[in-house]
């Protein structure tokens, strides 16, 4: 998470963002769009939007994408790759927008951020058509995560111990917050979703994003030796992680 500026913490780096992880969530985004039975004329909302990577391929699938995000600089960056969609500067648990003016709602790596869960997925039923379609992705455990690696040793760095998993990434998390709201669960389960570098510069700005300077000076000697057992022979990364996803009907 970015160390910066607390009422906007992601604007100040999201370029660095959508430069290193626009599309790196791209593998869970199949499954949730075939269990949603989103296509031409879908009208969908993409909650936590980020950059617009999302919103842009459901362009190209003929659906009707709005997007949604807290970050100011995300919403811009998000118009501009996504063309003729709507998106606006908004929260999970109070979206803005009218009842029932969606199909489907679709929030990848953007759930576990929300301050209250019950509210979101209140909002999320609210802005939905009866029967509309909720899909929720994230991280999957820290063990199934390559990643996990360079976590760990940044923690050990700093004295401190990696953080726990969440609730939300372990098997049934996600379908059991649904369950838990009286949401109907379609289907869910879990991706391989890689994260490649070109090279060591990709790799620590990727990783490190959001630090300063010297912070980044000091750490990336830790992240490279830490991924070394990803480092191809061209000089690639390559790191293979997970995510878990599921999808709900609105509650009647």
């Amino acid at each position: 998470m970015p160390t910066t500026s607390p009422d906007d913490p992601w604007s100040s780096v999201a370029d660095d963002w959508g430069r290193y992880w626009g599309t790196f969530a791209r593998p869970a985004w199949e499954p949730m769009l075939r269990t949603a039975a989103i296509g031409l004329g879908t009208r969908v909302l993409d909650v936590g939007c980020g950059t617009g990577e999302l919103l842009e391929h459901l362009q190209e699938l003929g659906a009707r994408p709005t997007g949604v995000d807290p970050a100011a600089r995300m919403v811009e960056l998000a118009r501009a790759r996504a063309i003729g969609s709507d998106v606006r500067l908004g929260d999970f648990e109070q979206l803005p927008f009218d009842d029932a003016a969606f199909d489907s709602l679709l929030a990848v790596n953007a759930f576990q951020f929300a301050a209250d869960e019950e509210r979101a997925l209140a909002e999320a039923g609210r802005v939905l058509v009866p029967g509309g379609t909720l899909g929720l992705a994230g991280w999957a455990e820290r063990g199934r995560n390559d990643l996990d690696a360079i976590n760990v040793a940044l923690a050990a760095a700093d004295d401190e111990e990696p953080p726990d998993d969440g609730p939300l990434r372990v098997e049934g998390g996600l379908a059991g917050v649904l369950l838990g709201a009286g949401w109907e669960v379609l289907d869910d389960g879990v991706v391989p979703v890689p994260w490649t570098a070109r090279h060591d510069t990709d790799l620590v700005r990727g990783i490190l994003f959001g630090e300063d300077a010297s912070t980044i000076a000091d750490l990336a000697p830790v992240v490279v030796a830490a991924a070394a057992p990803f480092r191809r022979s061209d000089g690639t990364y390559r790191l293979l992680n997970a995510f878990r996803w599921a999808v709900a009907r609105r509650p009647g």
